[in-house]
């Protein structure tokens, strides 16, 4: 697929037309996806994510401004930052 090609997005009626079996095909066929073996699956979970409390907490501005500049998500990541940081002070202490 050329570059310009790419850029244009998907090509939803040519997805759209594609059977069952030829999807399965190119899947089988994807060497970026390799299929996954029942092994891989044996510790999965399946669960509801963590609840999620509102609060009202103020940071320093640089911090938030950094965390922002990152692009959306950035409370997202900054939980995912306090979480580790709670992970590893729960398992020392």
């Amino acid at each position: 697929m050329t570059k310009s090609k790419a850029a244009k997005g998907t090509d939803w009626a040519r997805v759209q037309a594609l059977s069952d079996d030829e999807i399965e095909r190119m899947a089988i066929e994807d060497a970026e996806n390799p299929a996954s073996a029942a092994a891989d699956w044996a510790d999965a979970a399946v669960g509801l994510p963590p609840l999620k409390a509102p609060v009202n907490a103020k940071f320093d501005a640089d911090v938030v401004e950094w965390f922002k500049s990152q692009g959306r998500g950035y409370q997202t990541r900054m939980n995912a930052v306090l979480r580790m940081y709670m992970e590893s002070h729960r398992k020392t202490g």
